[in-house]
């Protein structure tokens, strides 16, 4: 990078940290689970992608900048993001945050030793919202909802105090969301993919995000960037991408970050945010329809058909 272009971006990034450090956090209620959380939150997999020091140095200075809400999930770097938390929250931070944690694994007993395993290394005996991760198939939930299944160990910690509130998380199906919505009353979050491509093709803002409003669930956009693609095929700006999932119907977004300065582009986005109006939003999405859509730009999705060769993505995997 040439020395001037250097400065130029220094002087944005510094410009951007003086007001984000100054600028009220914007909050919402994360529906019926009461709590109150920044309307960013930081992601649990992409800060630690280089490596524990600047894990520690992002999440102390996202606490300054009054986020609150922090992400995980126990396979991220095989266990290391839950304990790079654990390491950043000591000295009385753990009681200043919420934290959110996931378990992949769908009998009751291996999530209960996921969860036992995620408090171990957090360092806490509670989490403020655990949520049933990546449910991708209905042969999945078919595990969670039957006996001895992983619902059972989501019922029981909330029970025991060991979670205060138990959410869902996942981005291939929408139809696996709504059964999961239909099929118990307890879950209190939602954690779905809300981007300006995901009306076009197997839409969760379309058919899950009404019906988890209807029921008072607090809603959790992720894949706001389609986990890069969507920079990648230059469909829209990463300001575009905030503004859209922020004027949709959600509580907060669940960004990923791996530097500091990720950091504080992010967070200034959210502290000067105006929602898009119904004509912006229209505009953007007759636009967003011209280009590439469908799976091959959320890759997380379910294939439009079986001839599709494209790898799909894990959530925890490198995008």
């Amino acid at each position: 990078m040439k020395r001037r272009t250097f400065l130029q971006v220094s002087s944005v990034v510094a410009g951007a940290g003086a007001l984000s450090a100054d600028a009220p956090m914007p909050m919402a209620t994360l529906g019926k689970s009461g709590l109150k959380v920044s309307r960013f939150c930081l992601g649990g997999y992409h800060m630690a992608v280089r490596g524990e020091e600047e894990a520690i140095r992002i999440i102390h200075r996202a606490i300054e900048l009054g986020v609150n809400f922090f992400d995980s999930a126990h396979h991220y770097h095989k266990g290391k993001s839950d304990e790079i938390y654990g390491k950043a929250l000591r000295g009385g931070l753990r009681q200043k945050v919420l934290l959110m944690s996931k378990a992949q694994l769908r009998d009751r007993d291996s999530a209960m030793r996921q969860l036992e395993e995620t408090l171990t290394r957090m360092r806490t005996d509670y989490l403020d919202l655990w949520q049933c991760h990546e449910v991708s198939t209905q042969q999945e939930v078919d595990k969670i909802l039957g006996p001895g299944g992983a619902l059972e160990a989501f019922v029981r910690a909330k029970e025991q105090g060991k979670v205060r509130h138990i959410g869902f998380t996942g981005h291939h199906d929408p139809a696996v969301h709504k059964r999961l919505l239909e099929s118990f009353d307890g879950w209190e979050t939602v954690q779905m993919p809300v981007n300006l491509i995901d009306p076009h093709y197997l839409s969760f803002i379309r058919t899950v995000l009404p019906e988890a409003r209807k029921k008072g669930l607090g809603v959790l956009a992720m894949k706001t960037n389609g986990m890069g693609s969507i920079g990648k095929h230059r469909i829209a700006s990463i300001s575009e991408c905030l503004r859209f999932a922020w004027s949709q119907d959600v509580d907060t977004v669940v960004s990923g970050v791996e530097t500091v300065g990720h950091l504080l582009e992010n967070v200034g986005i959210c502290k000067t945010f105006q929602p898009m109006s119904k004509q912006e939003i229209s505009v953007l999405l007759h636009r967003t329809k011209q280009g590439p859509t469908g799976s091959k730009v959320e890759n997380y999705k379910k294939k439009e058909n079986a001839s599709m060769t494209h790898k799909e993505h894990r959530d925890g995997e490198p995008a």
